[in-house]
């Protein structure tokens, strides 16, 4: 027997939180479920365990725009984050509408019903739903495995590999020389928390990535947090945030080579006028051609000044058994090597998608608003923005959602789905990044227009006024109207 619910949220972290904050805020009538794989609230916040885990978003925009957070420090660990998340749910009552380790593996689409059947694997054995309406707010990476490139010689190598992704519980790197490849966000962040304890630990990077300092703490938040109500200078504080991330982004899109020689000599003036600069920290591309690594008050810089921490770039030629030999031939000691070699994309958990009894390619798909697919009815999906704060974007997706829904019940019509009109209409990729997990899974996304609402806005203030403000109608086509009223099918 399936068990039915008007809407199912796929995934608890902060996205399904914010969703379902908003289902049961701005659409009361309607019944909600949140179906999460793992046996916790928070995606992401709850599966990486890494040492120094914290957001590269300032929490005043990572955080719920619901509900302030209110702790001194801006950039902040992955335990206060899934503290928070955690504690959201339970102050809104959400934790009482997740089903944990319920795991979705497909969902088909029935025009004649207007539902979509949901079939998922829960701890007691298979599972079936029925929705009108289906939000995945899954996150964008398989959570089972990171990616890993095939290094030559792996198995030769005497110490212990991690992916930290993976981190296991059991790791001691106290007094150990740790080699950690990568350049990311990952790598930064664990690079100057395992020097506190290791004996020394490299970066290896293959080419360098954009590295900016910024303090932990936000003066101007915590100064207006003491002469304003929460709320009031919570919100100051998260347009202030959103509007200077704009300029920086605006700045650097136009004048790239300025904006590339400012991030460049702040890394230098932290170093010191001796220090590699040229080779370690400047990139081949431009910024925000993929995302900028946060380091919170320098903590990078000062490892490495302090000798606890260096920096290699280069290419490896293979692992030996005392550590990594590189296509230079140098050779990099290590006892543990961690491969923070970034995320293995996945679009919807992977979830198979049927339509009438047809399987849903979504690469052959548009996105619609950055939310929706074409041709796929009564469906969202949140992937944030990566030029700001994930959550900013989620919590526009969970509006427009809830004005779906309220837009469907007044028209008394039981589907919406985004239709393009215009088929010569030139295709772009699905997002302008060049990071390696998105590059690897271009083939499998799907792809955007070159024009609203088709083509993707990296541009929070935009995607205010398309879903919080703008029409419901533009390329949206409603349909479907339910069984007269009184009729056995009502």
């Amino acid at each position: 027997m399936a068990e039915h619910i008007d809407v199912v949220v796929v995934g608890a972290g902060i996205s399904g939180i914010g969703q379902a904050y908003h289902l049961q805020t701005r659409c009361p009538d309607r019944s909600y479920v949140i179906l999460e794989g793992r046996a916790a609230i928070g995606g992401t916040w709850d599966l990486f365990r890494y040492p120094g885990i914290r957001s590269d978003s300032d929490m005043h925009t990572l955080g719920f725009g619901f509900h302030p957070w209110t702790d001194a420090k801006a950039i902040a660990d992955g335990p206060s984050i899934r503290a928070y998340v955690e504690e959201t749910a339970r102050a809104y009552g959400i934790d009482q509408h997740i089903r944990f380790r319920h795991h979705v593996v497909s969902a088909a689409w029935s025009t004649e019903d207007a539902r979509w059947t949901v079939e998922a694997t829960g701890p007691d054995g298979a599972l079936t739903f029925t929705c009108n309406f289906l939000c995945m707010c899954s996150g964008y990476y398989n959570y089972a495995k990171g990616y890993t490139p095939e290094f030559a010689g792996a198995e030769q190598f005497a110490g212990r590999i991690v992916h930290p992704q993976l981190w296991p519980d059991d790791l001691d790197y106290a007094g150990k020389r740790v080699v950690v490849i990568g350049s990311g966000a990952t790598a930064v962040t664990l690079v100057p928390e395992m020097a506190r304890k290791a004996a020394h630990v490299t970066m290896l990077q293959r080419s360098p990535t954009y590295v900016v300092s910024r303090p932990a703490e936000d003066k101007v938040a915590n100064w207006l947090r003491a002469k304003l109500p929460g709320r009031a200078a919570y919100g100051v504080t998260r347009w202030k945030n959103v509007l200077l991330g704009m300029l920086f982004y605006r700045i650097a899109k136009k004048r790239p080579e300025k904006f590339k020689a400012r991030l460049i000599g702040m890394v230098r003036d932290h170093l010191g006028p001796d220090y590699d600069v040229a080779t370690h920290f400047t990139p081949r591309y431009n910024p925000w051609d993929q995302r900028l690594c946060l380091v919170p008050d320098a903590d990078l810089f000062q490892a490495i000044k302090r000798g606890d921490a260096a920096v290699a770039t280069g290419t490896i030629e293979r692992f030996t058994p005392a550590g990594i030999r590189l296509a230079s031939g140098e050779e990099l000691a290590a006892d543990i090597i961690v491969t923070a070699t970034g995320l293995e994309l996945q679009l919807l958990s992977d979830v198979r998608f049927s339509k009438d009894g047809v399987p849903i390619d979504l690469s052959k798909a548009l996105q619609y608003k950055g939310m929706m697919f074409s041709d796929v009815p009564n469906l969202a999906y949140t992937f944030g923005y990566t030029n700001a704060s994930w959550t900013l974007k989620a919590d526009l997706v969970a509006t427009y959602v809830c004005r779906l829904l309220n837009t469907m019940k007044k028209r008394g019509l039981r589907q919406a789905t985004p239709q393009n009109s215009d088929a010569d209409m030139a295709t772009e990729p699905f997002v302008d990044f060049t990071s390696g997990y998105i590059q690897r899974a271009e083939h499998m996304l799907p792809r955007q227009g070159a024009r609203k609402p088709w083509k993707l806005n990296q541009n929070y203030a935009l995607d205010v006024l398309a879903l919080r403000l703008g029409s419901v109608d533009d390329d949206m086509v409603f349909s479907n109207p339910g069984p007269p009223p009184g009729s056995l099918a009502a």
